[in-house]
């Protein structure tokens, strides 16, 4: 997400929301998924923040419309080049995707987020802060996590 994408422009050409894909050649746009997430509030709602972002490429983000789950990894038919494989058939939700604010103009930032965990760890300290008694819920829990 922090990657910046060279884009080289040939002469004064003017990008518009028509051309501007054309001109993008990491696809940037294709390489992660956000999915919503309802607003964690108890120990248990960050609990399981921290059991999804200890999966390899995800990490967890507020901004002003909410909290999302960032899965970094890129699309199956995300082509060399930065086309799409399957353009033709793709879901809708590719169809629908506007290219506003994409990040042609610019990777994401920490500025760009409220809220940002690159990592359990961040997140694990984020809970400690939040909940004076986080590391006292495991004690609650007894014996019924215990491996047979």
């Amino acid at each position: 997400m922090t990657t910046a994408i060279p884009i080289v422009l040939a002469g004064e050409v003017k990008i518009t929301p028509e051309n501007k894909c054309s001109y993008c050649k990491g696809a940037t746009c294709c390489t992660y998924l956000t999915q919503p997430l309802d607003t964690p509030r108890s120990m248990e709602d960050f609990d399981l923040l921290l059991w999804q972002i200890s999966h390899v490429n995800t990490q967890v983000y507020k901004d002003e419309d909410g909290w999302f789950l960032l899965v970094n990894n890129p699309c199956r038919h995300l082509q060399p080049g930065g086309r799409c494989g399957i353009y033709e058939t793709r879901p809708q939700i590719c169809r629908d995707h506007s290219n506003d604010g994409c990040e042609f103009e610019g990777p994401s930032g920490h500025e760009d987020f409220d809220i940002f965990f690159p990592d359990y760890e961040s997140l694990l300290d984020y809970c400690r802060r939040k909940f004076k008694h986080w590391d006292s819920r495991l004690k609650k829990a007894g014996g019924k996590n215990k491996k047979q």
